[in-house]
């Protein structure tokens, strides 16, 4: 069955819109986008169709950062360590995700293999594509061990790397550095691991063909993450202290040489921080987010969705972070779409509305090149062909 969606502009890329345009869907793939009447001449006679004149269409958005068994409220630590059975509320979060047009998702910690049983639980419905981890590596009383993942030797770390990859994991997590939501552990800039622990943690995941995500908060903890070769920088924030950055030049030269990516993390409480932290210190803090894209470093969307006050169903409120900083629309939905895409390794599968890539598609009022703010109006998502309700 073919699906036809026709739009007052449509996006391929956000740097190549097309005005008066339209996307074709045949069996969860995408057939074609572009001009409008160049692609409802290759549309079957009886094609589902949705019209949107004042739309725009454009590839599903991407928040590669989330905790899905969190709840996104002040007690969601208490929240989380007294509840067993956490697969409803996690169902019920990826569900936002996708009614606010986010189709893909990456899950970064979780206990029990949550993320695994969250996936199967959808199998029919639709839902985002949802890569997880499994819970992520860490040291005894380390940050996050509330997820089940301490180890405290080379052969407890390698079992657990086999234990998350029979259970499902798409990717490998290691604490890399501290956090601020651990009670007695490591402070945000200080390490866990050293580059040695670090390799193990690289070489072994690489036996199963899994890439490594690495928290890393600290300078140094970067250093070491990028030296031994993880996928993805998580937080990236060059931290020495609690107000105080190194950005390391070469350090960044080497993420960009190796196509190693930076997600920042930041949710829509980016304006709470700026206004607590003041605009100097937090420019020094989110500054790294411009100097990364200017050493070429690729740059990820991503929420760390679940924390306190960092929900599912804004990802427009974490984009406009970009903007504040001076990022054209055009990179921004670029950093949300495909660029987000090619750092998880789907550049062939989707982030861009072209022929033979799944069907993750986003129709908004607007034109979000002219205002982020028409993200906030989706008036179709489909996730791998299929659409999701919105009442």
């Amino acid at each position: 069955m073919d699906t036809l969606i026709t739009a007052g502009r449509v996006l391929p890329r956000p740097s190549a819109p097309v005005l008066d345009g339209a996307v074709l869907v045949r069996d969860g793939v995408l057939v074609a986008a572009g001009p409008r009447a160049d692609v409802v001449a290759q549309a079957a006679p009886d094609a589902a169709r949705h019209d949107f004149p004042t739309g725009t269409a454009l590839a599903g958005l991407c928040n590669v950062h989330v905790h899905l068994a969190f709840d996104a409220s002040r007690e969601m630590l208490a929240h989380f360590s007294e509840n067993e059975d956490l697969l409803e509320g996690a169902r019920s979060r990826l569900t936002a995700m996708l009614r606010s047009g986010v189709t893909t998702v990456r899950d970064l910690g979780d206990r029990g293999h949550l993320g695994a049983a969250v996936r199967r639980s959808f199998d029919g419905e639709a839902a985002p594509r949802l890569l997880v981890s499994g819970p992520p590596i860490t040291v005894p009383g380390g940050h996050c061990h509330f997820f089940g993942g301490e180890t405290a030797s080379d052969d407890e770390i390698r079992a657990l790397i086999d234990a998350n990859a029979a259970a499902g994991a798409d990717v490998l997590k290691v604490m890399a550095s501290g956090g601020q939501i651990t009670e007695g552990g490591a402070d945000m800039w200080e390490s866990q691991f050293d580059v040695r622990q670090l390799r193990v943690i690289t070489e072994h995941a690489g036996r199963h063909g899994l890439p490594v995500a690495a928290h890393a908060h600290g300078a140094d903890a970067i250093e070491a993450a990028v030296e031994a070769g993880v996928s993805t920088v998580e937080h990236c924030s060059f931290l020495t202290g609690p107000r105080s950055f190194d950005r390391r030049e070469h350090v960044a030269k080497r993420m960009a040489a190796e196509g190693i990516s930076a997600c920042s993390t930041s949710s829509r409480n980016w304006r709470v921080i700026v206004e607590k932290l003041g605009d100097e210190v937090a420019q020094a803090m989110y500054g790294r987010l411009p100097w990364l894209e200017e050493h070429g470093v690729r740059l990820l969307s991503g929420t760390d969705a679940g924390l306190p006050g960092s929900v599912f169903d804004d990802p427009v409120g974490a984009l406009e972070l970009y903007e504040w900083l001076g990022f054209p629309r055009r990179r921004i939905l670029e950093i949300a779409t495909e660029d987000s895409a090619a750092g998880l390794g789907l550049a062939s599968v989707t982030g861009r509305l072209e022929a033979g890539l799944a069907a993750d598609v986003l129709v908004v009022e607007g034109d979000p090149l002219a205002s982020l703010a028409a993200l906030r109006t989706p008036l179709l998502v489909l996730a791998q062909g299929q659409s999701v309700a919105f009442t």
